[in-house]
Order: C-alpha cells, then structure tokens, then sequence
C-alpha cells in the first residue's frame, strides 16, 4: 500500500456541547458538558488512516508544554507515527461550541507561528520517501509545497469551510491534485466545483453535512451520495477528516469512486457516536461489515 505523509494540523482543544449555538446578545449560560482533546485536521485524518491500517507518518508543529506533551501522547498511544518540529509561540489551541445539529463555532484562542523553525533536511526525506502528501491548510505547510512538487508528490488536500474567494487558499489549491471541501460557507458549490475542475484538478469532494457529499471527477463526471441516517449523534467534531480518511483509506485499496464515497460515509457516520476525534472502535474489519450491511446489500 502506499505510504502516506500527512503535513500540518495538531491542536489541544476545548469542546464544549450545547443545544444550540449562542445568539449575538448578553446571557449566560449555567451549564454546558465540556470536554478536553486532542484536535486539527492532522491529527484527525492521523489516528483514522493509522486505525485502517494505512501507512503514514503526521508531521507538526507543537509547543514545548502541557498541551504539546498531551499532543505527542495521545498520538504516541494511537500508533500514530508522528514527527514534530517545536513552535517559539506554544501549542495552539481553540475552543469549540458545537450544537446539536452538528453545527459549530471555532475560536482560536492561541494561534500557531506562520513561519516556525523547521527541519527542513529531516521534512524532505520525510517527502522523498512518500508515495502521497494530505497538506493540509496550516500557514506552515505553505512552505513546503516546493519540495513535495519537487518529488513529484500526488498532493492531496482539504480546504474545509472554503467559501470561493479567499486567497489565503490559492497556495494549496494551485498545488492540489485531488481536493475535499465542505459547502458550509458555499451559496454555489456546484460553481466552485467546476471553477477547481477547469483548473485540472483530479478530484473534487464537497461535503454537505446531513445532505451528503457530491464529486466531480477529473472527465467531469459528478455523483452524490448520501448519509446514513441510523449512526446516532453525539458530536460531529472530526467528522470532516473521518470522511476524508475514509475516502482515501477506499483509493489507496484500488477501490471505485462509488465504493469509495460508501467508505467516506461510514467513517464520518462512525464518527459522529462518539466524542473523539475518530471513532475508537474504527479498524478495517469494522468499515468492511459496515459497509456489507449498508451497501452490498443494495446491490
């Protein structure tokens, strides 16, 4: 199988659950459940490949301190095979309010260097030897675009609540041959979609929470999927990297682009039971007979 690295995106996270998200205006609230965790894109698309058994290696920065210790732990505790660079300003880290719709609100209280001191001798042998790059949208990883083209890298990536316009994305979508993103911020997904598949990209996957995901292939094919509605919520953080993961978990086993959206669901449904950011049982044998039972039966 091919061996995947994984650049940028590790966070320790504040979660804390409502039944609704705040509206703009004084109040306060008495009690909400609250909760500690590891967090970002890297770490979430990390442990989920490593529980399928796909080979890769996560590469991040993290501060010198409790929270960076907590971070290489709990990776370390994933069999999650993770190289760190430290970063001068600490580990960043959010708080996030998530409602019962799955919805939420993000707040960065402490925020990452945008050029942190990097191995750069150690990161591209780390790309030399891979047979795929996910980089992620972290301001660092921008400075490694380079060498992954360099290498001639397949590069995978994932642009979230990308809403069209803002350039901070450019970078990372003028590189990427394969994109995920999610139609949270979009009026007009389907544009965008076809506005990254004129510039040459491979793949584009738009997630639309409870409404499913839509692709576009590199010959312009689109195709929907849909949710499956009996995994029961508890918290959707990390959702959106289960998915990925799962899709590529799919590719990376020579699987259809249909078999391979089937996967992404059940990972981001498996997801959303539990609140980590994968699902602790997620293992091959586990997406397999879940996807026998919701699939294959169909067929």
């Amino acid at each position: 199988m091919l061996n995947v690295l994984i650049l940028g995106g590790t966070t320790y996270d504040s979660i804390i659950s409502l039944p609704q998200l705040p509206q703009p205006v004084p109040q306060t609230i008495h009690y909400a459940p609250f909760h500690e965790t590891i967090g970002s894109t890297g770490a979430g698309k990390a442990i989920n490949l490593s529980r399928l058994n796909v080979p890769c290696v996560l590469h991040s920065i993290i501060g010198d301190d409790p929270y960076g210790h907590r971070i290489t732990k709990t990776l370390q505790q994933a069999g999650v095979n993770f190289q760190y660079d430290i970063d001068p300003k600490g580990t960043e880290r959010h708080v996030n309010l998530m409602d019962q719709e799955g919805n939420r609100i993000s707040i960065f209280v402490t925020q990452s260097s945008e050029h942190p001191p990097l191995d750069l001798i150690k990161l591209e042998e780390l790309i030399s030897q891979c047979d795929l790059v996910v980089l992620n949208i972290i301001s660092y990883t921008k400075e490694l675009i380079g060498l992954c083209q360099k290498y001639r890298k397949p590069i995978w990536t994932d642009l979230h609540d990308y809403n069209g316009t803002e350039r901070y994305h450019d970078d990372f979508i003028e590189a990427a041959d394969y994109i995920f993103m999610s139609s949270d911020r979009l009026e007009d997904y389907r544009s965008v979609m076809e506005t990254l598949h004129h510039k040459g990209t491979k793949l584009i996957v738009c997630t639309h929470g409870k409404k499913g995901a839509t692709s576009l292939t590199e010959d312009g094919v689109w195709s929907n999927s849909s949710i499956i509605a009996d995994y029961p919520y508890k918290d959707a953080n990390g959702a959106g990297d289960s998915f990925f993961s799962g899709f590529l978990y799919g590719y990376l086993h020579n699987k259809s682009l249909e078999e391979c959206m089937g996967l992404a669901t059940i990972c981001a449904g498996l997801c959303i039971t539990s609140e980590e950011l994968a699902y602790p049982s997620l293992s091959e044998e586990v997406v397999t007979q879940e996807y026998e039972k919701y699939y294959e039966k169909s067929i």
